[in-house]
């Protein structure tokens, strides 16, 4: 008994232009001080920051920064560029969540 199938092409992918990171690290101020600037749009909520590795960062609430604000971050320590990641994560107004990775 012969079975007919019925093949369709997968959908092609919708039509998308990549999310731009929409912050700009101001580096100036290193080693101690780094400024962080909305440079998109659109509200970035729910704004966080982690350290990873050696140093010291204050926690802080998630944040709110609003289209071409800025903001300082302070962070502490004698080898960041060899032993420590800032990785920051935000939300876009529709809920998508990011996360960005910067190294000293």
């Amino acid at each position: 008994m012969a079975s007919s199938q019925v093949f369709s092409s997968p959908t092609p992918p919708s039509e998308s232009v990549a999310y731009p990171v929409p912050l700009r690290l101001d580096r100036s101020g290193a080693p101690e001080c780094y400024g962080l600037r909305n440079v998109s749009d659109e509200p970035l909520r729910g704004l966080s920051f982690s350290l990873l590795g050696s140093g010291l960062m204050r926690a802080t609430p998630p944040l709110l920064l609003a289209p071409g604000h800025e903001m300082t971050l302070r962070i502490r320590g004698s080898t960041l560029p060899e032993s420590a990641i800032l990785i920051i994560r935000w939300f876009r107004p529709n809920g998508d969540e990011y996360l960005w990775r910067v190294s000293f």
